[in-house]
C-alpha cells in the first residue's frame, strides 16, 4: 500500500492540539479552531487526506524549530511539500496584501497600477505552487478567516483589508477553479466588510433568506426537469440563486435599480443537440409566462469572444424573474473552459489572450485544478507537463510584484525599476541575503539593489557567457551607457583640438555656435566630435573664419566682375553679354568641360547648370524661354564643388585608402558625410576640382578598391 493512502488527518489533529495549544494568528482566531475551519472547507470541495491533513498542518512552520525533518516522519514528502508552499503562500501574502498598495483611490492611473499589481500577483500565486492543490488550501484558509470576522457581533478591526484582498486576489482564482460555492461566499463576506451599507441594503431587498432563495431554486430545478422528462428529452437542470456580491457588481456595472434585475434567480439546462435547446425554449414559454425584452439568442448570433447560449426569463406564480440559459454541452464546455470562459471575459474585459503563452501555461494549471476537482478523490490526474514558466515573478522591498522573464538576474531587476539604478547597481539582496550580480531569480524572492552613488556598468555585463545580463531592455541600456561615455570622450578630446586650433589663429574668442553652423554642424557638440574624427582640421577653421569681404572673393559658386573679374570671365562666357553676375547651379554642380546652360533667374543674375541636368530638362515653355547660350572659359587654376557618392562595404580602413586617391588626383575634399544604408555604407564628398577628368581618373581608381560597389559624381 503506498504512503499516500496511508495517510490519516486524524492523526494531524492529534499531533497539532499540542503545538497550536491557546495561540492565536494575527487576526486574534485560535489557531487550532482556524484549522477546523480549513479542514472541513477542504473536505467540502475534495476529500483526499494529503490535503485535510496539510490543512490540520498549517501552521507548524511557527511552532517547531525543524518543522521539514518533523512533517516528513510523520507524513511523508507530499504533505510537507503542501503544508511548506502553503507556509510560503502566506508569508507571500504579508509581504504584497494589506498594505498601501491595496488602499483604493480616486485616480485612474492609481486603479490601473493596483489592478495590474493584482494580475501579477495571482499569476505569482499560481507560478509559486509544484503542487497546485495548495491554492485550495489557501482558499480555505482565506475563507475560514472571513467566516471568524463574520462571527464576531463587533466590527472586526482589519476585516476591511482583508475584504479588499480577498476580491483582489482570491475569489478570482475560487472562480477560476470552478469552486462556485466558495467564490460566492468569499465574495458576499468581502462585500459585507468592504461596503457593508450596500451589503444591508441589498440584502433587506431580498425579501427572503438565502435558505428559503436556495429552496426556492431547488423547487423550480424539480420542476423543470419533471417537466423536459416527460418530454422525453434528457437534460442537465442546474440552478441557483444570485448571490449578494454578483447582484451589486450588475447593478454597478449596468446601472440598474435592484428591482431591475431578471437574474437574481437562474437556471442553466444543457442538452444534447442544438434542436433540443430551441425545444426546451417551447416548452419553457408553454408552461410559464416570460419576459419578451429579456430574450437573447447567443446561438444564432454568437458574442464576439464566440460564447454562444439561449437566454430568456420567465415569471413563477409570485411574479417572481428565473433567468434561464439553455445550452449544449458542447457549448457549455467551451464557454466555460474556451476562449469565452466566464472568467475570462469577466475578469479581462473579452480580451483575447491565445497568444500570450503564458497565458496559455497558466491556463494549463487551471485546466489541470478543475480536473483534479471533478475527479475522486482516490485518483489524482497527472500533473501538467511542460509547463516550465516562461516568467519569474519577484518582489520589491516595498511589496511590488515584478514580472521578469525566466532566468532574470539582479541586474535585469535593476534597469527594469529604473535605469539609473541598473547603471549604479554594485549588489543584490534576495531574500535578506547577498548574492552574485549572475544570481538567477525564482519566483517568490524579495530582491534589494545595493548601488553605488555614483558610477556606471561594467563591460563583463554584456558577455553572455557570464550571464549577468539576460533582458533586451538591459543589454541595451548598458550598451546605451557606454556609447554615451565614447561620445562625451570624443566630445572632449574635440573640445581640446578646436581650443588649442583657435588659440593658434588667435580666435579664442569666437562663438562656437557660429563656427559650427559655418562648418555645417547642427550643434556644438557635434562640432567637436567632428574635430574628434579628423572631418576638418586648422585650414578649415582658418577659412570660415576669414573676414567677410575674404570670404566673399573666395567663394566658388559665385563670380561677379568686381572680384577677380578676369578669372570669373574666363571661368563662363555668356554670349552677347559681358560682366553679367553668375552663379554655378547646386543641383548639378557643372564643372569644365561638361555641356552646360544658362538660366536667367529674377534678381539673382545667370545660374548655369548641366545642359543634362534634370531641372532643365522638365522647364516648361516659359522656363524653356529663359534660357541662355553660355560656355568655358580658360582659367587656370579655377576650381569647380561637385558631388561624389561612394556605396561600398563597411570594411575597416576604406575611408582612409579614398582619402589617398584623392590626394593623389589632387582632388580637395571640403566636406563629408556617411551614413549605413540596408547594411552598407554611403559616404557623401564635396570635393573641389578642376576638370572632370582628373574627377573621373579618382573615380575609376575608388572603384577598384575591395569593397567598393560603385563611386560615380552626383
Amino acid at each position: 500500500m503506498s504512503e499516500e493512502k496511508m495517510i490519516d488527518s486524524r492523526l494531524a489533529r492529534e499531533l497539532v492540539i499540542p503545538l497550536y495549544g491557546d495561540k492565536t494568528l494575527l487576526t486574534g482566531e485560535a489557531r487550532l479552531a482556524h484549522a477546523d475551519g480549513m479542514a472541513n472547507i477542504v473536505r467540502g470541495i475534495r476529500n483526499d487526506e494529503e490535503l485535510i491533513s496539510a490543512a490540520y498542518l498549517f501552521a507548524v512552520h511557527d511552532c517547531l524549530p525543524n518543522p521539514e525533518e518533523w512533517l516528513k516522519k510523520h507524513f511523508g514528502a507530499g504533505v510537507y511539500e503542501l503544508v511548506n508552499e502553503l507556509h510560503r503562500l502566506i508569508e507571500l501574502n504579508g509581504k504584497t496584501r494589506l498594505t498601501p498598495l491595496v488602499q483604493t483611490s480616486d485616480k485612474p492611473a492609481d486603479k490601473l497600477l493596483i489592478q495590474a499589481q493584482d494580475a501579477l500577483l495571482r499569476k505569482m500565486v499560481l507560478a509559486m505552487c509544484k503542487d497546485l492543490r495548495v491554492v485550495i488550501l489557501r482558499l480555505a484558509s482565506r475563507l475560514q478567516t472571513l467566516r471568524w470576522f463574520a462571527m464576531k457581533k463587533d466590527d472586526p478591526e482589519g476585516a476591511k483589508a482583508f475584504g479588499e484582498d480577498t476580491l483582489a486576489l482570491y475569489s478570482p482564482l475560487a472562480n477560476r477553479l470552478g469552486i462556485w460555492q466558495v467564490k460566492w461566499e468569499l465574495e458576499d463576506l468581502s462585500l459585507r466588510f468592504t461596503k457593508p451599507d450596500i451589503y444591508n441594503e441589498i440584502a433587506r431587498q431580498l425579501d427572503e433568506s438565502r435558505e428559503a432563495r436556495i429552496a426556492f431554486m431547488r423547487d423550480a430545478v424539480d420542476r423543470i426537469r419533471q417537466m423536459l422528462k416527460e418530454k422525453g428529452i434528457n437534460a442537465e437542470v442546474s440552478g441557483r440563486p444570485k448571490h449578494i456580491y454578483s447582484i451589486y457588481k450588475k447593478m454597478e456595472r449596468k446601472h440598474l435599480r435592484f428591482d431591475q434585475l431578471y437574474d437574481v434567480r437562474a437556471l442553466r439546462v444543457i442538452v444534447d443537440t442544438v434542436e433540443q435547446c430551441y425545444e426546451v425554449l417551447s416548452i419553457v414559454q408553454e408552461n410559464f409566462p416570460g419576459v419578451s425584452s429579456e430574450y437573447d439568442d447567443y446561438i444564432a448570433h454568437p458574442k464576439p469572444n464566440g460564447y454562444r447560449s439561449l437566454h430568456t426569463v420567465i415569471l413563477d406564480s409570485r411574479n417572481r424573474p428565473i433567468e434561464i440559459q439553455i445550452r449544449t454541452h458542447a457549448m457549455h464546455e467551451y464557454n466555460e473552459l474556451g476562449v469565452a470562459a466566464h472568467w475570462r471575459y469577466k475578469e479581462s474585459g473579452n480580451s483575447d489572450n491565445r497568444g500570450d503563452k503564458q497565458e496559455s501555461a497558466e491556463d494549463q494549471k487551471v485546466a489541470w485544478l478543475r480536473q483534479l476537482l471533478a475527479w475522486s478523490s482516490d485518483v489524482k490526474p497527472e500533473g501538467p507537463k511542460g509547463l516550465e514558466d516562461e516568467h519569474v515573478y519577484v518582489l520589491t522591498p516595498q511589496g511590488r510584484v515584478i514580472e521578469m522573464v525566466a532566468g532574470a538576474t539582479p541586474i535585469d531587476f535593476a534597469y527594469h525599476l529604473h535605469s539609473e539604478l541598473g547603471h549604479r547597481c554594485r549588489g543584490a539582496k534576495v531574500n535578506g541575503n547577498m548574492v552574485p550580480l549572475n544570481y538567477k531569480l525564482k519566483t517568490g524572492e524579495t530582491v534589494e539593489i545595493v548601488a553605488a552613488k555614483t558610477g556606471g556598468p561594467s563591460r563583463d555585463w554584456l558577455n553572455p557567457e557570464l550571464g549577468f545580463v539576460v533582458t533586451t531592455r538591459a543589454r541595451n541600456k548598458v550598451r546605451q551607457w557606454f556609447h554615451q561615455q565614447a561620445v562625451q570622450e570624443m566630445i572632449a578630446a574635440g573640445r581640446d583640438r578646436v581650443e588649442k586650433d583657435l588659440a593658434r589663429l588667435g580666435k579664442s574668442a569666437v562663438k562656437l555656435e557660429d563656427l559650427a553652423n559655418r562648418l555645417g554642424y547642427n550643434s556644438v557638440d557635434d562640432l567637436f566630435i567632428g574635430a574628434s574624427k579628423d572631418e576638418f582640421g586648422l585650414k578649415s577653421m582658418e577659412k570660415v573664419l576669414k573676414p567677410q569681404e575674404e570670404e566673399k572673393k573666395a567663394s566658388d559658386s559665385v563670380f561677379t566682375s568686381k572680384s577677380k573679374a578676369e578669372q570669373a570671365k574666363s571661368q563662363v562666357l555668356v554670349v552677347g553679354v559681358d560682366s553679367l553676375l553668375t552663379q554655378l547651379a547646386r543641383c548639378c554642380h557643372p564643372a569644365p568641360p561638361d555641356k552646360i546652360v544658362g538660366f536667367v533667374t529674377r534678381g539673382r543674375g545667370v545660374t548655369i547648370h548641366r545642359a543634362d541636368c534634370p531641372n532643365i530638362r522638365h522647364l516648361d515653355e516659359k522656363g524653356q524661354e529663359r534660357l541662355i547660350e553660355v560656355s568655358w572659359g580658360n582659367a587656370e587654376g579655377a576650381v569647380y564643388p561637385v558631388e561624389v557618392l561612394v556605396i561600398a562595404q563597411n570594411l575597416p580602413g576604406l575611408l582612409k585608402d579614398m582619402s589617398e586617391i584623392f590626394l593623389k588626383e589632387k582632388v580637395s575634399i571640403v566636406g563629408m558625410n556617411s551614413q549605413v544604408v540596408r547594411g552598407d555604407m554611403h559616404w557623401r564628398f564635396n570635393v573641389e576640382i578642376t576638370s572632370t577628368q582628373a574627377l573621373s581618373r579618382t573615380l575609376t581608381a575608388i572603384s577598384d578598391l575591395p569593397g567598393v560597389y560603385n563611386a560615380r559624381r552626383v
